[in-house]
């Protein structure tokens, strides 16, 4: 049994579909309804009649029809031409036949004489109806139609109800107030006299007054925000509409459905208005009926009356005036759908008043769709619109973004870098917070993943944002806000996540002093444009690089002469020439990495005011030139580590300037004694090789402070490095090393002791001696700090400073 709240579920389903039904489906539907209540009453009239036909016997036939005697003596006289005389023929006629032999008679004309259509005529209106109502329904019911249909009615719904469509509605209201109100202003000022009354005119125009422009009125709805939940909500609409539009746009099922039933409706109209009125004429109140029933009657022909056939014509002929209503509608409808093109749907009309200028066109059922909701109220359309616009949706995001992202969240996720800077570091976000910008205290700004950024204005507000972070984001920035970081930023980081061009942007900066690329195509793919544009960063001071590169790019050497610092990391693709070098003679610090290089190129020997060389991850397997290096008088700093390097060269002490070297993870076996002749060394990484001993030598490396030997091969270690007083940093792990020199104890200014790894029994108490050194920074197993004396073991548990 149906419930009611079954039934009202039905009725709310029906109801939902009435912004689908143009006005001719609404005047089907009423149409349909009074040909229900036609056949209806004609059913009933003929189910109520206890005698639809009444039949008499026939005494008297005459020219095979039934007659009275006073007919057939009129028509004997008028045959014999003689002058009529009255003649006392009885005039009353007897039926003397039984009621039940009536009734027979009365059942039998109706069956075999009552036509067709006079006794099933609401039957076929009934029919009728109920193919027609079956056409207007089919579309919403069809399973490759329905289900979509009651999608996009839910989803438009929601769209005609969110409170977000409202505020999109009333922001383009009064932007379009805004523009009208500046382009009055612009004509006071271009003629002031001749176009008052125009200006005037147009001022009264305007859907709010100018005074309440002037004060914000406009702000007024742009200040008001969703909540949480509403901004929630219309996210999620966002999210359904772009499904529905990728599921619906590919095919046009609803339109061909449609169209279907309505040629059936018209081929249904044509067929009716063809036969119904012919049949039409046999519905009459009078019928002869001839029976062979002569042996239960006495007579074989007999007068009948249809009692319904006067009623009957009339129903019928209102029918069909319905029918040609319904037709002609119905062939309306036809023609609407194939003059018009419904599969495609253009907001070109809403882009050009509303600041949606991206809400894109739609086809197919889409389209389809759209257009039958226009017939019933256009309305629907521009408020299903607002949810097919990037722009919309954008700043959707941002108030949702602003929601999420407080003030006090942000505060939050302030950190001290490395450089001891306030920094800001935002992880896939959907965009930028405006709360961002009432940080006044950030410094650099880093965003990762964040696929739309947008620098408003506002941005200025950072006044100590020196340094800005993208990775893996793309940046769109206003007018205002470059203007301020022109003057203001000073290092820029870019990490591309596709190889692409480096923003225009990036070129206005012209106090930039560093600017690190990452992913970027620069030699080949790179613009005139672009190439014009590193010419005006005439503040760069550094570059670095990090990409495929077979050369490196002219644009570098040639028009950034000035750099003094360049860093290109290869990613071990092969960097081929690297003669251009030498155009860089203002060069102070060059890092080559992971370039394959198999040797130190000799460009690299004429850039006189180099103090820095970094060739980590190469290929390097000698380093003879390195006898080269004496004429590069101011290199203190040369990093060959992470190479195949298998010795060094004796000429290496003619670097008598040189103060850092760093030549870990090689296989270097043994150390030349002219190493030591660099007396100015204060920072020497001989880690991961395979060196077994260091000669005593290393004492003349007075000026030495922090010494790597880890994972090595090395069994003693000589008295002369303990005579390095300066030494702060030793690290010795991962030796072989059996004992551990009482010198020890004379390096006072040690901080960080490194013996992890080796074969050592016990730490020597001389160890007293290190004061600077504390627990953290003694890098040794647990089982030998037993082996000290209390004392000494004392004083290092309680210094827990971190080293």
């Amino acid at each position: 049994m149906i419930t009611l709240t079954e039934l009202k579920c039905l009725a709310d389903a029906q109801l939902s579909y009435h912004i689908l039904k143009p006005w001719w489906d609404v005047f089907w539907y009423y149409i349909t309804l009074i040909m229900l209540l036609v056949a209806v009453l004609a059913g009933a009239l003929q189910l109520t009649q206890s005698r639809v036909l009444c039949c008499l016997p026939c005494k008297v036939e005459f020219d095979n029809h039934c007659a009275v005697p006073w007919d057939i003596l009129k028509a004997s006289m008028n045959a014999s031409a003689e002058p009529e005389t009255p003649l006392p023929l009885p005039l009353r006629i007897q039926n003397d036949l039984h009621r039940q032999q009536y009734s027979y008679i009365d059942a039998v004309c109706y069956e075999k004489q009552l036509h067709w259509f006079a006794k099933f005529f609401p039957y076929l209106v009934l029919l009728h109806t109920l193919i027609f109502a079956a056409c207007s329904n089919f579309w919403l019911h069809y399973p490759s139609t329905s289900s979509r249909l009651e999608h996009f009615v839910t989803i438009l719904h929601k769209c005609f109800d969110s409170p977000w469509t409202t505020r999109a509605l009333s922001e383009t209201v009064a932007e379009q107030s805004v523009r009208c109100l500046t382009l009055s202003k612009s004509k006071v000022l271009l003629s002031a006299s001749g176009c008052s009354a125009e200006v005037d005119s147009s001022k009264q125009s305007l859907p709010y007054p100018q005074a309440g422009l002037e004060s914000g009125g406009i702000e007024s709805s742009n200040s008001s925000v969703l909540d949480k939940k509403e901004g929630e909500q219309a996210k999620a609409i966002f999210e359904k509409v772009k499904r529905f539009r990728l599921h619906v746009e590919q095919k046009d099922i609803i339109y061909r459905v449609y169209l279907k039933q309505i040629i059936v409706k018209v081929i249904l109209f044509v067929l009716i208005i063809t036969y119904v009125p012919y049949f039409l004429t046999y519905i009459t109140l009078e019928i002869d009926c001839s029976v062979d029933v002569q042996a239960f009657t006495g007579y074989k022909r007999y007068q009948c009356v249809y009692s319904l056939a006067e009623i009957f014509k009339v129903l019928a002929s209102f029918y069909v005036i319905l029918v040609i209503l319904y037709g002609l509608t119905s062939s309306y409808s036809l023609w609407w759908m194939l003059r018009s093109s419904l599969k495609q749907y253009s907001f070109e009309a809403l882009r050009e008043k509303s600041n949606y200028s991206d809400i894109p066109d739609v086809k197919n059922d889409f389209a389809f769709i759209l257009h039958l909701a226009d017939q019933y109220d256009p309305l629907y359309s521009k408020r299903f619109s607002i949810f097919l616009s990037e722009v919309s949706e954008n700043k959707l995001k941002q108030i949702n973004l602003n929601n999420e992202w407080t003030v006090e969240k942000l505060k939050s996720k302030l950190v001290k870098n490395a450089q001891d800077k306030v920094e800001l570091h935002l992880f896939m976000l959907n965009g930028l917070p405006d709360n961002i910008f009432e940080l006044t205290e950030i410094e650099v700004l880093s965003l990762e993943l964040i696929p739309e950024v947008k620098l408003p204005s506002s941005v200025s507000q950072l006044v100590n944002l020196k340094e800005l972070h993208l990775s893996h984001s793309s940046l769109v920035i206003d007018h205002p806000a470059l203007a301020f970081l022109e003057e203001n930023l000073r290092i820029l980081r870019l990490k591309f996540t596709e190889m692409g061009k480096i923003p225009r942007w990036v070129f206005h900066l012209r106090n930039l002093k560093e600017l690190y690329l990452s992913g970027c195509v620069l030699p080949e793919q790179i613009g005139t444009m672009q190439l014009e544009g590193f010419q005006d960063l005439k503040n760069l001071r550094t570059l670095y690089l990090k990409s495929s590169l077979s050369r490196i790019p002219q644009v570098v050497t040639d028009l950034l002469p000035s750099l003094q610092k360049l860093s290109l990391d290869n990613e071990g693709s092969k960097l081929v020439v690297l003669n251009n070098l030498k155009k860089m003679v203002n060069l102070k610090s060059l890092e080559l990495i992971s370039c394959d290089l198999e040797r130190i190129p000799h460009s690299i020997f004429s850039l006189n005011n180099l103090h820095e060389l970094d060739l980590k991850e190469n290929n390097l397997k000698t380093v003879e030139e390195i006898i080269s290096f004496q004429h590069l008088q101011n290199l203190s700093c040369l990093k060959l580590w992470h190479n195949n390097i298998a010795y060094i060269p004796a000429q290496i002490g003619a670097l008598a300037n040189l103060e850092q070297l760093s030549l870990d993870h090689n296989n270097i076996e043994n150390l030349p004694l002219q190493l030591f002749l660099c007396t100015k060394l204060h920072y020497l990484d001989l880690s991961y090789n395979h060196l077994t001993f260091i000669p005593e030598e290393i004492q003349y490396l007075s000026n030495l402070q922090y010494f790597a030997v880890t994972n090595n091969n090395i069994e003693m270690l000589p008295d002369g490095l303990f005579q390095c007083k300066k030494l702060q940093c030793l690290l010795l792990g991962k030796n072989s090393l059996m004992s551990l020199s009482p010198h020890v104890g004379e390096l006072s200014n040690l901080t960080h002791l490194e013996l992890i790894g080796n074969y050592l029994e016990t730490l020597p108490p001389e160890l007293e001696g290190c004061q600077s050194l504390k627990r953290n920074c003694l890098i040794v197993e647990e089982s030998l700090l037993a082996t000290l004396p209390l004392p000494v073991t004392e004083r290092l548990q309680t210094c827990l400073d971190k080293c």
